[in-house]
């Protein structure tokens, strides 16, 4: 046994405890630095929310963003703009809830993903759109309304929407397709949720 314990000691200093090597790629090491990105562990409500990939005309709920993140085949690591960190750090509860954006990253090798998120899980539905007229204005309300309908029913049917995936970058390239596209056509992730139809999707 004693024999074992240096392989051991150096297997888990290589691929960390949960098996996800701790080796950045080239790619990775650049995209973290061009934006700013520091490492960072997501609130549980997060984690544990569902998810969705269109924030002005939504179709489906994805299901939990810790789903979507087992379901990636790379190494995986979350990640946020240092500026972001800190504003988190010192935000003050009595000044309402936060939204701030998370970078999901999938180190593959020839491929780096950045699926960026943005946690809302602090927020119901009226503060989501009230947190939307800082950067709309006026114009919120209507550019959001059937958005905000939709997230109203389906929580009403149990499933709350905690997070938005806003965009996808290959390789430091975003990727024109919508998200919500992206995840049904070229991951195959599948939803559980039909916004428009207001019910479940049948497995």
């Amino acid at each position: 046994m004693r024999r074992l314990f240096p392989a051991l000691l150096a297997i888990t200093l290589v691929f960390g405890v949960t098996g996800t090597s701790l080796a950045a790629s080239a790619q990775a090491l650049k995209e973290r630095s061009s934006n700013s990105l520091v490492e960072f562990t997501p609130p549980e409500s997060f984690l544990s929310g569902n998810f969705v990939g269109d924030e002005v005309e939504p179709t489906y709920v994805f299901g939990k963003v810790r789903d979507f993140v087992k379901s990636r085949s790379g190494p995986t690591a979350w990640f946020i703009e240092e500026g972001e960190k800190k504003r988190i750090e010192s935000h003050k509860a009595e000044s309402g809830p936060l939204e701030y954006t998370l970078y999901l990253e999938e180190d593959s090798p020839g491929k780096t993903f950045y699926y960026v998120f943005v946690d809302r899980s602090q927020a119901n539905s009226a503060q989501w759109l009230e947190w939307r007229k800082q950067f709309h204005k006026s114009k919120a309300q209507g550019q959001y309304a059937a958005a905000l309908a939709v997230f109203e029913q389906a929580a009403l049917n149990g499933y709350t929407v905690d997070g938005e995936l806003r965009f996808i970058e290959e390789n430091g390239e975003l990727h024109l397709k919508k998200p919500e596209i992206f995840l049904l056509e070229d991951l195959k992730f599948r939803p559980i949720y039909d916004l428009q139809a207001g019910k479940a999707v049948e497995r």
